[in-house]
Formats: structure tokens, C-alpha cells, sequence
């Protein structure tokens, strides 16, 4: 089979297209064949490096897939071939990713794909829909009629986190570039931050009336993260997903009796059965910002990573087309 296989730990040249075997099938397994899968920062900041002792070189990997059955191991049950799934394989897991014409993937992580979305769209949300619903719905239990403060509302995660925060019932302010605030209004926004022009401590503050907000949900670290707590009402919770790397304003965290949050998510059927049902009765939609062929995987990390595809902004997800 196709595959993208990263040889060393470093620039996207690493990324190399080869020839491999199909995995083997074990008791429990599928074979898919992948029709498309995307790109997620952790697909770049493994590529250049930040866990190598969770990847032995040569790896095969991709995090998200949407795909028909091609055949199933001992003791499958629940799916046959020619069912078409959508899963998130086995993050670090021994039998490859997804930046391949063929992934191999326990059953248990596997939901069959929403009937209303393409390959593409499918593909596009697994990863990042069950962390914008691990982060709002099992780590800070967001209310309905609770604030949510969203940073970084216009990538893969923040478009869906809009979408699910909205129909949980919350009132939702994201930060964004001034030429996104539209898009992400037209998602369920209901205010938008220029992080380029406003400092989004004083803008929350205006926005709440000073009594701040109920959840900050982080995409970006650093600065942004440190200064969170400052937006928080009392009893407040963070949910990160980006490592630590700047120290945290701990002493304004317990000052409001701050909840703090940490995912780096595992992926299971349960989460993608509920993405499931919002799929299908419309009520969230996959974001697609830009379309590659698995050959130019290359171009599509360099998109994700620069924030822009063919001269323009990235909103959503960098898709490949594999199949």
C-alpha cells in the first residue's frame, strides 16, 4: 500500500511517500481502507520532534479516518465489510496511522460514519470533535446559560467547540482575527474578539459586565493561557489542550477558586456516537478549510502550521484525500 512514512524528526521533507505492507489483522481488529483523513497539530509536532520517545522512527502517522471496512478480524461482530466508519486510530499506536491507503484499527474505537457527510467531512472531525466535547461536556461540564470563552474559535477544534458549546444551551465569545469574526458568528458565536486589536481581558470584562466567564476553553498556550484566570468568575474552569510551556498566574487562579483541566484525548466510540447524533440532525457541521491529495501531505502540514491555505486565512480542518 501508499504510504507517508516519517523517516526522521524535523522539516516536512521527512514526510516520505513509500510503498509498505497492509498490517496485519488480529482477534478484534478491521482493516480499513482510508478514503480520507486530515491534519491536527499533534500530526506537526510530532513530525518535528516534541514526543520522540512515543515514536520509533520509521512511523506511519494521522490521527483521523474515514473509510470502508475491507475485512475483519476473530471475533468482530458489530461491523462487516463494506461498512463505512469514521474513528480516530489509536494515538502512538503500534500498527501505524492514517497517512495511508490502509489502516488497521481495534473495533472498539470504531463508529460507522454519519450518512450525511462525505468522506472528507467525516474525516474532518473525529479528532477534534471528540476534544472540543471531552473538554466542554466531561472536564468542565458546561451549562446551559453559562459562559464560555473560547480561544482560537476559527481552527478544527474552535469551529466545533462553537457549534457543540451553542447547543449545549451556553453563551459563547470566541477570539479570532477581525476577518474571521463573521465566519465564526454564522457558526453560533455570540461575540467575537480581535485578538490583534483588543486586549481580550478588558473585552471580556466589557462584554460580562465584569462579572467574567464561566469557562475558558484554551487552543493556544503561552501568554494567552497564563493570563486565562483574569476572565474567570469565581469557580471558574480552564481546559488546555497545549503543553505548559510559560509559567502559569497561579496565585489569580486560586484568587477565584479556579478549576484547572488537562486533555490530550483518547479517543472511544462513546464520544463519537454523540458527535454522531448532532451530525445528523444538523446541529453541528464539519469545517473544511482546505483539500490536499496524500501526496502533497508536505503542503498541508505547512498550511496548518502557517495558519493559511492558497493565500488565504485557514477556517477548520487541512483534509487529505487518500483514496
Amino acid at each position: 500500500m501508499k504510504a507517508i512514512v516519517l523517516t526522521a524528526f524535523g522539516g516536512v521533507e521527512n514526510l516520505q511517500l513509500q510503498e509498505v505492507p497492509v498490517p496485519s489483522v488480529d482477534a478484534g481488529e478491521l482493516l480499513v481502507r482510508v478514503y480520507a483523513t486530515s491534519i491536527n497539530p499533534l500530526d506537526y509536532q510530532i513530525r518535528r520532534g516534541d514526543y520522540p520517545d512515543y515514536v520509533p522512527l520509521p512511523a506511519i502517522t494521522g490521527h483521523d479516518v474515514s473509510g470502508v471496512v475491507e475485512r475483519v478480524g476473530p471475533g468482530v461482530t458489530a461491523f462487516k465489510p463494506g461498512d463505512e466508519v469514521f474513528y480516530t486510530p489509536k494515538i502512538f499506536g503500534p500498527k501505524g496511522g492514517s497517512y495511508a491507503e490502509y489502516n488497521v484499527v481495534p473495533q472498539e474505537l470504531v463508529t460507522h460514519k454519519p450518512a450525511n457527510l462525505t468522506h472528507a467531512e467525516a474525516a474532518a472531525i473525529t479528532l477534534t470533535g471528540g476534544t472540543a466535547w471531552e473538554a466542554l461536556v466531561t472536564r468542565t461540564r458546561l451549562q446551559p446559560a453559562e459562559t464560555v470563552l473560547i480561544h482560537g474559535g476559527a481552527g478544527g477544534v474552535g469551529t466545533i467547540a462553537i457549534q457543540i458549546a451553542k447547543a449545549m444551551g451556553a453563551r459563547v465569545i470566541t477570539t479570532c482575527r477581525g476577518d474571521q469574526a463573521e465566519f465564526l458568528l454564522s457558526l453560533g458565536a455570540d461575540a467575537t474578539i480581535d485578538y490583534e486589536k483588543s486586549d481580550y481581558v478588558e473585552e471580556i470584562a466589557r462584554l460580562t459586565g465584569g462579572n467574567g466567564v464561566n469557562v475558558v476553553l484554551d487552543t493556544i498556550g503561552g501568554k494567552t493561557l497564563e493570563r486565562s484566570p483574569h476572565v474567570l468568575a469565581d469557580g471558574g474552569r480552564v481546559v488546555t489542550l497545549v503543553d505548559i510551556t510559560t509559567p502559569q498566574n497561579l496565585v489569580a487562579a486560586w484568587g477565584v477558586n479556579a478549576e484547572y483541566h488537562f486533555v490530550f484525548t483518547r479517543q472511544n466510540r462513546g464520544k463519537l456516537l454523540a458527535l454522531k447524533a448532532l451530525l445528523e440532525r444538523g446541529v453541528i457541521r464539519p469545517i473544511i478549510g482546505a483539500t490536499f491529495p496524500l501526496e502533497q501531505i508536505g503542503a498541508a502540514h505547512t498550511a496548518l502550521e502557517q495558519g493559511s491555505a492558497n493565500g488565504m486565512p485557514l477556517r477548520g480542518k487541512v483534509v487529505i484525500e487518500v483514496n
